[in-house]
């Protein structure tokens, strides 16, 4: 009773209708991008709402069918048929599942901040485009409005525009967006405009999706077939859905469960796959609408699928007169507001390589409409990026103690992309008899290093030198005593010394 008296109820109830408003039409554009019947869309954006609002490991987040993850099955379903899409639907499910089961979801935490600002501009960018397609004849896909029907489209979306900004400071009890299509709506209908609607993409009209196991051969090579495709659509699916969790955490100021999730979508996809549904996985846009229109809670994001499936049901000539101008305006809102505007204003603040990787993923998303390979880029490049710096870092403090001893303090990880600059340090042929290697401000990471390790041993072995090794920190010493047989190293028995803190 507690957790219900913290949920503003009319807020949940009128951001899920409008989600339901927004999510409609682009599950349909997605769906016939891919050559799939409208339903299958619309059933995609009804399973996947309901099965993550009720499982999802973050409340207020909105899952549908997503175009993400369709777009990497078209040449699946275009080659052998719409069942093998299914087939591979289901099994994305098990692979997102079995992420989740595994705990592996933590993982997006190593996305950098540059990676998730690329992310979500080029997936601004990608939303804006999407609705200026709206401006094509629905008779003509291939070409664009003109005359009248162009000038009476732009009107409305500015109309839409004008309202969801004005709105707000009139009252915020009420969703702006919602608002504005149903202003547009009444607009259209009492003048009797004439222009482009939802009932011009597809008809939403239907019945209850029902179990269907895949007819296809269920043989290995069928799995050879299916699986790369499901490793794609699982990999895409995870990413977007997580970094939209991570969004909505910054947003909401709380703590999203991120291995719950990855088990709620792998659960809705596998239910899609034998319920006629396209797939899917968490979608910003429609998660940005819910937020903005005051949701928090699970019961916006269950409130919209069960909406979606009344109006496949019995709500399609209603929904079907729709202006697509009202969807477009209220898209495009979301559009600008998904931006990172304030990553142009402090680029001058960000490293270049930063600004590089930003830039990136943004135009790898835009151009290629592959997030999974546009985030992997991202995080590839942020990493070379990160171990060039700290091989830049190393630096030894060389000194000669009373006894004749030399001895080599080094600053800085020793990893393999600071090995090369490790071993020009030292001066073989000039050193004395015996030699200390201090590590006690450096860390040994991996077997590059051990490697250089033992070159160095060797190096001064062969002058008849000594080389020992000292303030290893217990982790290095792990890695050292693995590598026994291999490297032939002398580290000194110290019990006092003071070592570097595990990360």
């Amino acid at each position: 009773m507690k957790l219900l008296e913290n949920i503003n109820l009319r807020n949940e109830i009128l951001a899920g209708l409008t989600v339901a408003m927004t999510m409609i039409p682009e599950s349909l554009s997605f769906a016939i991008l891919a050559g799939l019947s409208p339903l299958t869309g619309l059933y995609a954006a009804f399973l996947m709402g309901l099965i993550t609002s009720i499982l999802g490991g973050r409340p207020g987040m909105v899952s549908g069918g997503a175009g993400a993850t369709v777009v990497v099955l078209i040449a699946l379903a275009a080659g052998h048929g719409v069942q093998y899409l299914f087939a591979a639907v289901v099994l994305a499910g098990v692979l997102q599942l079995l992420v989740g089961l595994f705990k592996l979801g933590k993982f997006v935490r190593l996305i950098p901040q540059p990676v998730m600002y690329g992310f979500l501009n080029g997936l601004a960018i990608i939303i804006f485009m999407a609705q200026v397609q709206q401006f094509r004849l629905p008779a003509d896909p291939s070409s664009w409005m003109t005359g009248t029907s162009l000038y009476t489209m732009l009107g409305l979306t500015a109309f839409t525009i004008l309202v969801v900004l004005v709105f707000p400071k009139v009252t915020k009890k009420i969703p702006a967006s919602l608002v504005a299509i149903l202003m547009v709506f009444i607009l259209v209908s009492i003048f009797g405009i004439d222009t482009k609607k939802v009932a011009d993409i597809a008809s939403v009209s239907g019945s209850f999706p029902t179990f269907h196991i895949p007819d296809i051969s269920w043989t290995l090579d069928t799995l050879k077939l299916i699986f790369p495709y499901s490793l794609v659509m699982a990999g895409v699916g995870l990413i977007e859905s997580l970094l939209t969790l991570n969004m909505v955490d910054e947003i909401t100021n709380t703590k999203g469960k991120s291995n719950k999730e990855a088990m709620a979508q792998g659960v809705a996809n596998v239910v899609n796959g034998f319920f006629g549904g396209m797939g899917g996985c968490a979608m910003v846009a429609q998660t940005l609408v819910n937020l903005d229109a005051g949701a928090r809670s699970r019961i916006s994001s269950f409130i919209g699928a069960i909406a979606i499936m009344v109006i496949i049901l019995v709500g399609a000539p209603f929904i079907e007169q729709i202006p697509m101008a009202a969807l477009v305006g209220v898209m495009m809102m979301v559009a600008i507001g998904t931006f990172q505007w304030v990553s142009l204003r402090i680029i001058n603040k960000f490293p270049k390589s930063d600004i590089f990787v930003g830039m990136l993923v943004a135009a790898i998303t835009v151009v290629l409409h592959n997030l999974a390979l546009a985030v992997l880029a991202g995080v590839v490049v942020s990493a070379l990026v990160f171990a060039w710096d700290n091989a830049k870092r190393i630096r030894a403090r060389k000194y000669i103690d009373e006894d004749g001893v030399k001895y080599y303090e080094i600053y800085g990880p020793l990893f393999f992309g600071s090995t090369a600059a490790f071993m020009e340090k030292f001066d073989v042929l000039d050193d004395p008899k015996y030699i200390v290697i201090d590590f006690k401000e450096s860390r040994v990471v991996d077997m590059s290093a051990i490697d250089a390790l033992n070159k160095i041993t060797e190096r001064y072995a062969k002058q008849d030198k000594h080389v020992q090794l000292r303030h290893l920190s217990p982790d290095c010493r792990s890695l050292l005593k693995n590598a026994q047989g291999f490297v032939h190293i002398d580290i000194a028995e110290d019990p006092t010394y003071k070592v570097m803190p595990n990360d």
